[in-house]
């Protein structure tokens, strides 16, 4: 236990750098939809996908679900405290089917950049904000 508080500091800090990805990537996402036909900009803006993907998104993800899984190893009775870690854990679930999501549109934009509207990619762009706020108010608030 003498080491929780440097693993919890690096889940924090894995998970900042988590959503700035789920945040970041669907404003790429509009970029590449918006300046479809300007082919010069749309590779510029598929290397940013690819690179913001590969290099932050899944990186921080890892490191978001491994410093967690420790933490809930060392401190296994924290499942016993409520609903609100079930109810963090669920919202943890939707942000991972999120993050793959933004895997497959990346890789279908590759091949279709209208594949979605910009005012969809704006909307699906609040989905993490969403989630973000409910997942910090069950850990800070602990509702239930």
């Amino acid at each position: 236990m003498a080491y929780y508080s440097w693993i919890l500091a690096f889940h924090v800090m894995g998970f900042i750098s988590w959503m700035a990805f789920l945040f970041y990537m669907p404003r790429l996402f509009i970029y590449h939809r918006e300046n479809a036909d300007t082919l010069g900009f749309t590779d510029v803006v598929k290397v940013q996908e690819y690179k913001l993907q590969k290099m932050i998104g899944v990186p921080a993800m890892w490191a978001t679900l491994l410093t967690g899984l420790v933490m809930l190893y060392l401190h296994s009775d924290i499942l016993d405290s409520g609903a609100w870690m079930y109810a963090k854990l669920c919202a943890l679930a939707f942000l991972l089917v999120y993050h793959i999501s933004l895997g497959k549109i990346r890789e279908i934009m590759i091949e279709n950049p209208y594949y979605k509207s910009s005012k969809w990619l704006r909307l699906y762009n609040e989905i993490p904000t969403l989630l973000m706020i409910f997942i910090v108010i069950m850990v800070i608030v602990k509702p239930f």
